[in-house]
């Protein structure tokens, strides 16, 4: 939920003034290494706490509630599940909590030099108990429980009490694998077609196809119980060998990544430090593209492997690698191959990327056993899940057009390169072009992204006027406008939102509603995230390259607000038809986090509401009226009620029949909810005409927009969407109705 905001230009060079004049006071030693290195670590401190302070919105004071804050946050960070540090470790570190505020403006790092060895030392312990635990058989016939409640879990006293813990966190993993593995034999056993309702991870479901296919036969004989429970220990002890692998893969850098943001989150939950390997990641998830191979790569054990390759990319384009792949080696064009097994991912992921028009040589693992070489020249790879799309259905007669967009997108580094305004705008010039009689947007779970795409994305809906307004600490407001009189799209629009619809989001929908132009259906109210944030290179403020790279700052600068002067923060967005939500009574928004910034107000701006909404208020009544009356909504609603009665339930019997039944019960409550999941409309949706070229030539691309076709064609929240649209119909001609203008709140004619 990133907003970033590109208005901020006389704000940001204020600060990089600030920031420069400052740099005096920081010292460097010029044979410094990159890695590791206390001094960086120092000057790391200094810039953020002097970069926070200097620009936040409202930053917190740095004082011993501030430090205790920090100290939960990473304790927990490092050791969530309670299953690495003893009670004697917490202890040893609590002697610090209140200390750390008076650390951080020493530069001090004796408490985090301490959690990280210790950390490291119980790690290794960690990985002798699981492996000690996994070598031999489980007895779950003795009656003993465990909870799952780490939160409200005692750290453990001893050595002893700590390893029983990894026991039981292991035994019910097994034990939840084991009643699957025997039902599924089971069900294969009675010939039934009862599989799909057996929930089982997709490992163990390898696990199991692959001993089929070893045998040769589709129908092997049934395994034993000894058979099952030992290959459930098996599949736990792959599962943590790679989880340890990651965490091995993690060196000192990466946890003192994990002690900043602990750090820069007690100011805000979205002011955040990126080392450069997240900065980078953050970069192409905001664009939505990078400069690569097109690959999405994994780690498994000490290979790194092909998961995925990018629709459109050169890896996909030159049809030689492939999904299952193991990359052996990695050279640059003609260089000498440099083996990369054992390699941390992040660092294979630096070696295969690199500039377009540059080659990349790897040497692979193909999934049949042979070995090739294979070359690829880079190119810019555009990640296609990330820009928007458009489908049109028919329905009562009528054409509409549904528009998703899964983020606000756009390439600062690129003025002509893709952005969401863009590309939203010509969503809708095709689907005037297919002559829809209305518009679905849908941005749920939709987390944000750049605040100026909001602007042009809103404008396409109106004739012209205030979109956002924005306020910086201690500046007068700034509002943003629409200065285009053109309107792209005069008829009805319905946009749709969720509990997840965030920032940049939260803007579009707040400007629609508050100008009557469209009807926004979804969740009871949006994530709530009404604050802006600016991204700093903290390179520019270091004058020895030496120090190696820095990374960046995302810092809260500005809060947003709606135009009738209400700000998102923490309330969101009511949605005007609230649909029940499998997920809302659970604690998921800004209202929920510890840290949030508060709900205020301003004034409103000056605004002309739509003149063309007479049928608003009947298409709203007529959709609540069909959502309450809907056995599917009820259904839906009902879910939602068990899932949160459930959400407290957290004390698991290791004893395998108690078990069995405890899990029988709750698969035959949810069998009453099983038509949620098989629920399907009668509508058909298909792509526009300029996609079908394309969806010819790509296979993987017809793949992705049939199964989302296929999607829309289960969701009954897109189902009502529409139906909101036929209500918004009028065929009649209308006279002009004479505009209503809003002048700080008030209605006035104009």
């Amino acid at each position: 939920m990133n907003t970033i905001l590109n208005f901020m230009k006389r704000n940001y060079k204020i600060l990089v003034a600030i920031l420069c004049l400052s740099v005096v006071f920081f010292a460097f030693n010029s044979n410094a290494k990159k890695d590791n290195d206390p001094e960086r670590d120092k000057l790391l401190l200094e810039l953020l706490t002097f970069v926070i302070e200097k620009g936040h919105y409202s930053p917190a004071a740095i004082d011993d509630a501030f430090s205790k804050g920090v100290y939960k946050d990473y304790i927990q960070a490092l050791d969530p599940s309670k299953r690495f540090f003893l009670q004697s470790d917490i202890d040893e570190f609590s002697k610090y909590e209140t200390r750390l505020d008076d650390d951080l403006l020493s530069k001090d790092l004796t408490f985090f030099n301490l959690t990280y060895d210790r950390l490291m030392l119980r790690m290794a312990e960690g990985k002798k108990v699981y492996k000690a635990i996994l070598s031999k058989p489980f007895d779950y016939s003795i009656d003993e429980n465990f909870n799952t409640d780490y939160d409200k879990a005692p750290y453990t006293a001893t050595a002893a009490e700590l390893k029983d813990r990894w026991r039981k966190q292991i035994k019910l993993s097994t034990l939840s694998s084991l009643t699957d593995r025997l039902k599924i034999q089971e069900t294969k056993a009675k010939g039934t077609e009862e599989t799909s309702e057996v929930k089982s991870d997709s490992l163990e479901m390898d696990l199991l196809d692959k001993a089929k296919s070893d045998k040769g036969v589709e129908n092997s004989a049934p395994k034993t119980f000894e058979e099952l429970e030992k290959e459930t220990r098996v599949s736990a002890e792959k599962s943590l060998d790679e989880y340890f692998g990651f965490m091995n893969d993690l060196d000192k850098n990466d946890w003192f990544s994990v002690y900043i943001n602990s750090i820069t989150s007690r100011f805000d939950p979205h002011t955040n430090y990126f080392a450069p390997e997240e900065k980078e990641r953050f970069d192409v998830s905001i664009s939505g593209k990078l400069e690569g191979i097109g690959a999405r790569l994994q780690k498994k054990n000490d290979y790194t492997e092909i998961s995925d390759l990018i629709s459109g990319g050169p890896a996909w384009r030159g049809k030689q690698l492939e999904s299952g792949d193991l990359i052996m080696k990695v050279a640059q064009g003609n260089g000498e191959p440099v083996d990369v097994v054992g390699m941390r991912l992040d660092d294979v992921v630096k070696k295969i990327k690199g500039p377009k028009g540059s080659e990349v040589r790897l040497t692979v693992k193909k999934v049949d056993g042979t070995i090739k070489i294979i070359s690829i020249i880079r190119d810019i790879v555009e990640i296609e899940e990330t820009y928007a799309k458009s489908s049109v259905v028919e329905k009562n007669g009528f054409k509409y057009g549904v528009i998703y967009l899964p983020k606000f997108y756009i390439d600062f580094d690129d003025k002509g390169g893709r952005d969401a305004g863009k590309d939203i705008a010509l969503e809708v010039e095709r689907l005037k072009a297919a002559n829809v009689d209305g518009i679905v947007l849908d941005v749920r779970d939709d987390g944000g992204g750049s605040l100026s795409t909001v602007v042009d994305i809103a404008g396409l809906f109106i004739q012209e006027g205030p979109i956002v307004q924005i306020k910086s600490a201690g500046r007068k407001k700034e509002v943003l406008y629409d200065r285009d009189k053109k309107i792209e799209w005069k008829g009805p629009l319905v946009i749709m939102v969720n509990s997840f619809s965030a920032s940049a989001s939260e803007i579009l929908a707040a400007a629609i509603q508050d100008y009557k132009r469209g009807i926004i259906i979804g969740s009871k109210q949006t994530y709530g995230k009404g604050t802006v944030q600016n991204v700093i290179d903290l390179n520019q403020f270091v004058r020895n390259s030496a120090m190696g790279d820095m990374g960046a700052l995302k810092t809260t600068t500005q809060k947003f607000y709606r135009i009738n002067g209400g700000s998102t923060q923490l309330e969101g967005v009511r949605s005007d038809v609230v649909m029940p939500d499998r997920y809302a009574y659970l604690k998921m928004g800004e209202r929920d986090v510890e840290n949030a910034m508060p709900w205020d107000k301003i004034d409103a701006a000056d605004y002309t509401i739509w003149n063309d909404n007479a049928k608003f208020k009947q298409a709203i009544a007529n959709s609540k009226m069909r959502i309450s009356q809907n056995d599917q909504f009820k259904l839906i609603e009902d879910n939602a009620k068990w899932i949160d009665s459930r959400s407290e339930d957290n004390t698991y019997s290791l004893n395998i029949d108690k078990f069995k039944t405890a899990q029988s019960s709750i698969e035959e409550k949810a069998k009453k909810y099983k038509p949620i999941y098989e629920y399907k409309n009668s509508l058909k949706f298909n792509s526009l005409p300029n996609e079908i070229d394309a969806l010819n030539k790509d296979a993987i691309l017809k793949e992705k927009r049939e199964r989302w076709h296929e999607s829309l064609a289960k969701d009954i929240y897109v189902e009502e969407a529409l139906n909101v649209l036929d209500d918004l119909q009028s065929k009649a001609v209308t006279t002009k109705a004479m505009p209503v203008k809003i002048k700080k709140g008030k209605l006035a004619k104009s």
